[in-house]
C-alpha cells in the first residue's frame, strides 16, 4: 500500500465491499484498505491490524489522471458516491502537497500540473450532476480565471512590483502613452475601473513623478492626466520587458491560434451581460 493514515473505524460501511486493487476507469473508484499498529509514541494505543478493510484511501480515476484521498471515507460502494471531492490532495511531478494527503499522479495530465488535474476532476464531477451544473461553462470560466490570475501575478511579481508600482498603474500609464493627456473619467471608462480607483492610482503615480495633472483651458473644473518625461521613459522600458514575458506565456500557440483565441475572447467581451462592470 502507498501512504498509510490513521483510519479509525467509523461504522460498518467501512468494511462493506472494499477490495484492494478494484479499479473502474475512467470515473471509477479504487478503495485501498489496511490496518495500522498501535504507536504509543504518538498516543495511538488502539491497534487495528485485525481490521483489514478499514478504508485507507480512495482513488478516483479520471481521463487525465487519478485523484487520491488518503483519509477515511464513510462509504464507497453503495454510498452517495466518491467523497474525495472535499479534500483531495494534488500530487504531480513536484511530489506531495501539504495537509497530510496525497493526490494526483500527474504523468497522464497536460503538463502534469495540479491545477489542470483538479479542473479535469471537477469537470467530471459536474458532468454527473443535474442542472444547473454546467461542466463546459465551469471549465471555460475556470481556465480564464486561472490564466488571468497567474498572468497578473507573474507580471506584477516579475516586472511591476520591483519598480514600485502595480499592474493597474502600468496599464494606466500605457494608455496615457498611446492616447496622450486624458481626462480621468475617460481613463476609468476604458480601464473598467471606478473613478475613485483611477484617482487613487493617479495620486500614487503623481507622487512618484510618473504622471501629472494638467488643467483644461476651456473648462476650469476639468483636468487631464499626462505622462511626465520620467513616466514615458519608464513605460517604454517596462513595455519591452512585459512584451517579452507575454510572448513566453503564449509561445505554445502559433499565429493563427493566437488570432483565433483573441477573436473569441473579444466576442465574449463584446457580448458580456449589460449589468456587468
Amino acid at each position: 500500500m502507498g501512504e498509510q493514515v490513521d483510519a479509525h473505524p467509523q461504522g460498518p460501511d467501512l468494511r462493506r465491499g472494499l477490495v484492494d486493487g478494484h479499479v473502474l476507469e475512467p470515473g471509477g473508484v479504487q478503495a485501498e484498505s489496511g490496518g495500522q499498529t498501535a504507536d504509543p509514541a504518538t498516543g495511538d494505543d488502539d491497534a487495528h491490524e485485525d481490521l483489514p478493510n478499514i478504508v485507507m484511501a480512495v482513488t478516483i480515476f479520471t481521463s487525465y489522471g487519478r485523484l487520491r484521498k488518503t483519509c477515511p471515507v464513510e462509504t464507497v460502494n453503495g454510498g452517495p458516491g466518491p467523497e474525495a471531492a472535499g479534500a483531495v490532495g494534488l500530487e504531480g511531478a513536484q511530489g506531495r502537497t501539504s495537509g497530510g494527503v496525497t493526490g494526483l499522479a500527474g504523468a497522464e495530465a497536460p503538463g502534469g500540473r495540479a491545477d489542470l488535474l483538479y479542473a479535469a476532476y471537477a469537470r467530471e464531477r459536474l458532468a454527473a450532476m443535474p442542472p444547473p451544473a454546467d461542466p463546459e461553462a465551469f471549465e471555460l470560466a475556470y481556465s480564464l480565471l486561472q490564466l488571468a490570475y497567474l498572468l497578473v501575478t507573474d507580471l506584477e511579481t516579475r516586472i511591476h512590483r520591483p519598480r514600485g508600482w502595480t499592474l493597474p498603474g502600468f496599464r494606466l500609464m500605457f494608455k496615457l502613452w498611446l492616447l496622450g493627456p486624458t481626462q480621468p473619467a475617460r481613463l476609468a471608462e476604458i480601464s473598467v475601473m471606478s473613478r475613485s480607483a483611477v484617482t487613487n492610482v493617479v495620486n500614487t503615480l503623481e507622487r512618484d513623478g510618473l504622471v501629472e495633472r494638467r488643467p483644461v483651458p476651456e473648462d476650469r473644473r476639468a483636468v487631464t492626466v499626462a505622462l511626465t518625461a520620467r513616466g514615458e521613459a519608464a513605460v517604454r522600458e517596462t513595455f519591452a520587458e512585459q512584451t517579452r514575458r507575454e510572448q513566453e506565456w503564449f509561445s505554445s500557440l502559433d499565429a493563427g491560434e493566437r488570432a483565433g483565441l483573441t477573436a473569441l475572447l473579444t466576442r465574449i467581451l463584446a457580448a458580456r451581460p449589460d449589468d456587468s462592470p
